[in-house]
């Protein structure tokens, strides 16, 4: 592919990304994350219904009367019934007039996310900050997975330690040197690393993610920084994005990618 075709292909993919981030229901929608650990009277702020975890801890029980004004799939919902994780807002099963509430499950642990079309930071968004495009950080390189998955202890973003799974190491090569990178796998075998440099806090957001795709039989892909992108909680302070593992920061400035939102 020729340098004219990779950058317009780079600046399509800029499009979509502010069109996905701008969207209703996309991060810049949601205004909170509620986990029913801290949440003994099961009481959402400003969220009708009464949402506690299920007896047997597989699910959310949600509780309502007619006049709390939720649907459960499209329709008026009154009574008990039991949640299971949900993929997202677009698919989410339970809402209050425009607002989506979404079920999820971390390691264990339950919550209740709040989507909003009406959310100030959708309103505010006036597109997404990106270094220029520079071929020189399009470069080959290799997955080398472990033998088996393992786990490494990061802090979130919302100051909680977690656990982030690694499949293997990306290694590249820049001006001579050899890097890897940890790096997650997705079921489909794409893969994505959360990563930091120089510009880390700086010229960029605090740390972006890295999502280099599906490695050849023999773990070739190719590793394009002109694509790093900001994490969820760039967009929304209640993600719960991972910070980068040991070994993901790397020693030197990468001028490419994403770097910051811009607001009205």
């Amino acid at each position: 592919m020729s340098t004219s075709d990779a950058r317009q292909r780079w600046k399509e993919w800029r499009e979509e990304r502010a069109e996905a981030a701008s969207a209703p229901y996309g991060p810049l929608s949601l205004t909170g994350t509620y986990w029913l650990s801290e949440l003994p009277e099961g009481r959402i702020p400003a969220t009708p219904g009464r949402w506690t975890e299920a007896p047997d801890g597989a699910g959310v029980l949600l509780t309502a009367s007619a006049g709390d004004g939720l649907t459960l799939d499209g329709r008026p919902f009154e009574g008990a019934t039991v949640l299971t994780a949900d993929a997202g807002p677009g698919p989410a099963r339970v809402a209050h007039g425009e607002r989506k509430l979404v079920v999820l499950c971390r390691e264990g642990q339950w919550a209740v996310r709040v989507f909003d079309p009406a959310a100030p930071g959708r309103r505010a968004f006036a597109g997404i900050d990106a270094f220029e495009y520079d071929a020189s950080w399009v470069l080959p390189g290799v997955f080398r997975p472990y033998d088996r998955d393992r786990t490494v202890a990061v802090e979130n973003a919302d100051g909680r330690t977690r656990g982030l799974g690694v499949a293997g190491e990306l290694a590249f090569v820049k001006d001579g040197e050899e890097y890897a990178l940890r790096v997650s796998a997705e079921a489909d075998g794409s893969l994505w690393a959360v990563i930091a440099d120089g510009t880390s806090g700086a010229s960029s957001y605090r740390f972006r993610f890295l999502k280099p795709g599906v490695p050849d039989a023999e773990g070739r892909l190719t590793v394009d920084f002109n694509r790093a992108l900001l994490p969820p909680c760039a967009f929304a302070e209640h993600f719960i994005c991972p910070f980068p593992p040991p070994g993901n920061r790397l020693p030197f400035d990468v001028p490419a990618g994403e770097r910051n939102l811009l607001a009205h």
